[in-house]
């Protein structure tokens, strides 16, 4: 049985176990540190998201998780089992969804689930249940007949997704999968997820889209590798508290100009005729306001809400900037 430990973010106030825990996993591929020393924990019956922009180590460190990969360094727990040496043992237990599509599209949607159900040794009656069952959650009634390849990106997303949970598993990695598909779909695609979530699944989702990472119960942002921050949306956003400012000008262009060249000014946003500005310390509000005046700017400054985009900036500007120097 998985350990378990108390997180701050347990949605009921009671002791959380743990699905997934690492501790100091890294990958190098030659030079390359593709995760560097990362420390996971990741609760059960939760959407847990990875967070981060392409290149960031996500789907290594998933591949690793999964015991699809052998970590450099590091030790693994996923659902009580010790990753890679028992890998085996665990395959059973856990699904992966990939970002491209990866079933045949020269079978039909029935076929393809037939063949994984196969795959995953679910004997013959319980596998036609659960294929009848999922061509109905999935609304694939009056197309289960129809060749894969021809489906829809939305209808190819339902498909794979069916057959990552064809044989019920504890845990489900999706790593990057709604990078193809229409906002919609994406919507829809999620409302599933939380359904899976409700009835036992632990989810862990990797994304580089901010709405999709706000719906998370927790979420790991990753960048070049290492893990920047974790914890639940609203613990995040909200130690940025104070540090972001909406600013309204018309001339929005030279308004960013004069913000930038405050000290205390970490970012500066551009959305439509606003300003989303990011500041390193809270008292360095007072500084771009005056900024504004003296490069006579009409503007109007207010505190705003911050978002995960602004907890993005602020977690990954530091590695960015030593990254530089270096």
């Amino acid at each position: 049985m998985a350990s378990a430990e108390p997180l701050p973010d347990g949605r009921d106030g009671a002791v959380q176990e743990i699905a997934i825990r690492a501790r100091g996993l890294t990958r190098r591929f030659g030079a390359l540190v593709a995760v560097d020393h990362l420390d996971l924990q990741v609760p059960r019956r939760h959407v847990y998201g990875f967070l981060g922009p392409n290149g960031s180590g996500k789907s290594t460190a998933i591949r690793m998780l999964c015991g699809l990969l052998t970590p450099s360094e590091g030790e693994i727990e996923v659902l009580g089992l010790r990753v890679p040496e028992q890998a085996e043992a665990l395959r059973g237990r856990i699904g992966y969804m990939t970002q491209k599509f990866s079933l045949f599209e020269d079978l039909t949607v029935r076929e393809n689930l037939e063949f994984l159900a196969a795959v995953q040794d679910l004997p013959g009656p319980r596998a036609r249940q659960r294929i009848d069952a999922l061509v109905e959650q999935s609304r694939f009634g009056d197309r289960q007949r129809q060749l894969a390849g021809t489906l829809s990106g939305g209808q190819k997303q339902r498909l794979a997704l069916a057959g990552a949970v064809i044989h019920e598993p504890e845990l489900l990695f999706l790593d990057e999968p709604t990078s193809a598909v229409d906002p919609e779909s994406r919507r829809d695609f999620w409302e599933k997820l939380f359904e899976l979530a409700d009835a036992g699944t632990t989810l862990m989702v990797s994304t580089h889209y901010m709405d999709e990472a706000e719906r998370c119960h927790r979420l790991a942002i990753l960048d070049r590798g290492a893990l920047v921050a974790d914890g639940s949306p609203a613990e995040l956003t909200g130690a940025l508290a104070g540090r972001t400012l909406l600013v309204e000008a018309r001339d929005p262009r030279r308004a960013k100009q004069a913000l930038l060249a405050v000290p205390g000014v970490a970012s500066v946003a551009q959305i439509g005729n606003s300003l989303r500005v990011l500041l390193d310390r809270a008292d360095a509000a007072a500084d771009a306001g005056a900024a504004l005046q003296r490069a006579g700017v009409a503007a109007g400054v207010e505190p705003s809400t911050p978002s995960l985009e602004d907890v993005f900036v602020a977690a990954t500007r530091g590695r960015a900037a030593a990254g530089d120097a270096a």
